[in-house]
């Protein structure tokens, strides 16, 4: 398969949902890397010799939050991963458009109030916004963002240059996918299951991590 833009799209389209970079180049978990190139472990290695390969799918992710025909979040164990709209959706119909507010901490709260306030905003204004600045925070400012994340109330849309290196900017799910948010609310919880179940096999990695989100 060709590295492209497209081509990433229609796999992302095909699978439901991968991460972008391969989780210690396991086998059983799918990614971007695995599917574009399949017989080659990916090295994080940044200098001369390091592999191009690696540096261009780093701008891939950032075309895919940009360009919102996929949902780029950091789902799984916080890692980069791309939904297809299709799944997205259902998870969001599935665990998080339902319940969005409940259970949440203060400061998920906190931080899901400004970025429906206005989104998207880089890293450096979320923290700031929210009063989450600092190392002091940064713990507490990584909790609140997992909780966010795993149940799809927020997502990835593109860089910021931020300070030295860019940043990721993050909006609310609510205002970025507005269409998804409406096709969701209007999803049962039945529809939702069928879909997630026809896209995410019950003994994959992501199912795993799925359920012990939801519990």
């Amino acid at each position: 398969m060709k590295f492209n833009l497209k081509n990433a799209i229609a796999e992302i389209e095909r699978q439901g949902v991968l991460l972008v970079f391969p989780l210690d180049n396991r086998k059983d978990i799918p990614s971007l890397w695995s599917s574009f190139f399949p017989r080659t472990p990916m090295r994080w290695e940044w200098d001369d010799s390091g592999d191009n390969r690696v540096a261009e799918l780093w701008h891939l992710r950032a075309q895919l939050a940009e360009g919102r025909k996929v949902v780029y979040t950091k789902w799984f164990r916080g890692r980069a991963t791309v939904f297809s709209k299709k799944l997205f959706t259902a998870l969001l119909a599935d665990q998080g458009l339902a319940g969005a507010n409940l259970g949440l901490s203060g400061d998920s709260r906190r931080i899901l109030e400004v970025l429906e306030a206005d989104s998207p905003l880089s890293t450096r204004q979320v923290k700031e916004f929210s009063e989450l600045r600092g190392k002091f925070n940064e713990s507490t400012y990584e909790r609140a963002m997992k909780t966010l994340w795993n149940r799809q109330l927020i997502v990835g849309c593109g860089e910021v240059d931020d300070g030295a290196f860019p940043s990721l900017a993050v909006g609310a799910t609510r205002l970025i996918f507005e269409d998804l948010w409406e096709e969701a609310s209007a999803l049962s919880k039945k529809e939702a299951s069928e879909t997630i179940h026809s896209l995410v096999s019950p003994d994959s990695a992501f199912h795993k991590y799925l359920e012990k989100i939801k519990k």
